[in-house]
This record gives C-alpha cells, structure tokens and sequence, in this order.
C-alpha cells in the first residue's frame, strides 16, 4: 500500500551492508550533490554526524555551516534515521520535522538493499504536492540522488559524472 506522505526508494548495491552503511554515512560528502545546498555560498562540504543527536548539515567554502537536521535514530549497520528540518523554500527550521529513514537489509554477502523513507509530508500542508514533486522525483530528488550514492558505492564514475554535470546544468537554469 503506498502512502502519499512518504516517498519511497531503494537500491540494490553490490557491497556488503556494512560497506553500503558506511559509504551512506561516513562517505556522504563523496556523493551528495553539491548542487543540493541551501547556503548562499557554494558547498564544501556535506556531513552526517555519527552517533545519536549528531547533525545533518552543509558546510560552505567560506566556512559557514548549514543546518539540514539531526540524526534521530543510529543503529549501524542496519538503520539510520534523520529529521528533515527544510521547508518547502528550503530553509531550516528548528521547529518543522519531517523524518528521512534509511534501512540497510543484506541480501547475501556482498548485496545490500538499501531503502529511504521520507516521511510525514503531510506536515508540508498545502505545500505537500510541491515538496513531493521536487523531493520525490527521479533526477534531482531522491530517485537521482539514490542513484548517485549507489555509483559511487560500485564505482561506476561515469554515471556520478554524468548526473552531476546534469544537475548542475539543471540548477543553473
């Protein structure tokens, strides 16, 4: 049953869980878009604390950081959790949570289904229908973002470099 205040996705990798896990999290920097930032200067550097209570944020080439959230759930290597604290105008509040799972199922040594959940949209109110349509689409949301986080953990360059310049040349339109 689908529920339209979650957006679903997953991926099958070829890496252990552990491996996947970690290129989810310790790795995060080395995947996520640059293009996806809400700082007014360009993106350093993004991070995912790892531990309970750490941060979700963007730090800026000027040194200023960003708050995306804070990590709500963390249990490696099968599951993390994060709130989600944008807005539909992408910018932070402390007082808006929306919830961003992701769960790590082995599916033999060296396979690894990796599933995000983004949930309670409803919390957008009558922004849900623009948040889903950004947040929830194939290129630039978390379809492509999945994507892109599943080249780099098998190592397929060419796809990452040929999503990127995608995206950047979407942004920049």
């Amino acid at each position: 049953m689908t529920n339209q205040n979650t957006i679903h996705k997953e991926v099958i990798v070829n890496a252990s869980q552990e491996k996947a896990f970690r290129i989810f999290t310790d790795g995060f920097d080395s995947w996520w878009p640059r293009t996806h930032h809400i700082a007014k200067v360009e993106m350093k550097e993004a991070v995912v604390e790892p531990k309970l209570g750490g941060r979700w944020f963007e730090r800026g080439v000027d040194g200023s950081e960003c708050e995306w959230g804070k990590v709500i759930a963390w249990e490696p290597p099968k599951r993390f959790a994060l709130s989600w604290q944008l807005t539909a105008d992408y910018q932070y509040d402390p007082n808006f949570v929306t919830e961003v799972e992701v769960t790590f199922e082995a599916q033999g040594a060296n396979k690894t289904l990796v599933t995000l959940e983004h949930k309670n949209l409803d919390r957008y109110g009558d922004k849900q229908g623009k948040v889903i349509t950004s947040i929830g689409n194939e290129e630039g949301g978390w379809g492509g973002i999945m994507k892109i986080y599943a080249a780099i953990v098998e190592g397929d360059m060419e796809y990452y470099e040929k999503a990127m310049r995608k995206l950047t040349e979407e942004v920049a339109q």
